[in-house]
């Protein structure tokens, strides 16, 4: 993404909002970047890495400082961001005043037309103010003078979509991917209500298959793990009420999340290291996203018999 980057816009400054621990900015010349980190842990990792890392969160305030210090920006990137903040007016008004006239902004977020396609409703989860579709957000650009003029679809997080946003003004052209975006959203239906109607009754069904799942391993007394103790997970478990009565505990490679409790649902989060142990006959998939990877890592387990359970894009036992 980098490269494509400076091969296509070739820009002088580029700003992340959200920029974690430099993993996009560190592919750009220190002195061309700006990063917006407001975790103070992850913040410390760009800092050493001698990057200018703002620790604050992103509005119109922060906007008027930087451009009063820095000017205008030619190329402001957020990966997985822009869904966690409340206010879009105050986003997209501060984008404008910092992009210049010709700059491209860039986002990265889970697709709503996957979400509903896939059933996956644990998309929907405290930080996950929004999930966007390209309809609701052309609504939303059009009042502060911007426009998408390229959407991109990936496959990271269960489907999501990168779009290239321009102000009005700048005469670069709107390429078929936008045509083609929208047009899929309204094949859906993603403009009526009903689609939503529907998708609500897709989900207490997937509530249903999946506690039943559950309960008839439980009956055979299968030992049960959960894999990933993800956002995603969460939503899952507290929604249709597992919780370590069902599944013994968790595991997960993140340092701080070991030795904790899955939250609500109280199921202990243990270090992996490496391999699942040879008692454990279902692994609940909680980072569903990342299951090629995971297979890939866990073939001994597959091979000796182990099997997995997922709920997207129904509950089932593979």
């Amino acid at each position: 993404m980098s490269d494509k980057i400076k091969q296509q816009f070739k820009p002088k400054k580029i700003l992340e909002i959200g920029s974690n621990d430099g993993s996009f900015l560190k592919n750009f010349d220190k002195n061309k970047t700006i990063g917006i980190e407001p975790c103070a842990n992850v913040e410390k990792i760009t800092k050493k890495m001698k990057f200018n890392t703002i620790p604050d969160y992103w509005g119109m305030k922060l906007a008027k400082k930087i451009l009063k210090k820095f000017d205008k920006m030619d190329i402001i990137y957020s990966a997985n961001t822009i869904s966690h903040i409340k206010n879009l007016n105050e986003v997209f008004k501060s984008i404008n005043l910092i992009l210049s006239d010709n700059g491209v902004f860039i986002i990265e977020d889970p697709s709503l037309l996957e979400c509903l396609k896939r059933n996956t409703y644990d998309q929907f989860y405290n930080e996950h103010i929004y999930v966007f579709s390209y309809i609701a957000l052309e609504n939303i650009l059009k009042k502060y003078n911007l426009e998408i003029f390229k959407v991109e679809n990936l496959e990271i997080h269960g489907g999501s979509n990168r779009y290239f946003i321009k102000k009005k003004i700048s005469n670069r052209r709107i390429e078929k991917s936008v045509i083609n975006q929208k047009t899929k959203e309204i094949k859906f239906g993603l403009n009526k209500k009903i689609t939503y109607i529907k998708f609500s009754k897709r989900v207490k069904n997937s509530k249903k298959k999946l506690i039943s799942i559950f309960k008839k391993s439980k009956s055979q007394n299968k030992k049960i793990i959960g894999y990933g103790a993800t956002a995603k997970s969460t939503t899952i478990l507290n929604y249709c009420k597992v919780d370590n009565s069902t599944i013994d505990y968790f595991l997960d490679t993140t340092k701080d999340k070991q030795n904790k409790y899955t939250p609500g649902t109280k199921i202990l989060i243990k270090e992996y290291n490496g391999s699942i142990d040879e008692d454990v006959d279902l692994v609940f998939l909680g980072a569903w996203n990342f299951k090629k990877e995971i297979f890939k890592k866990e073939r001994k387990f597959i091979k000796a018999g182990g099997r997995f359970i997922v709920h997207t894009p129904y509950p089932r036992i593979i």
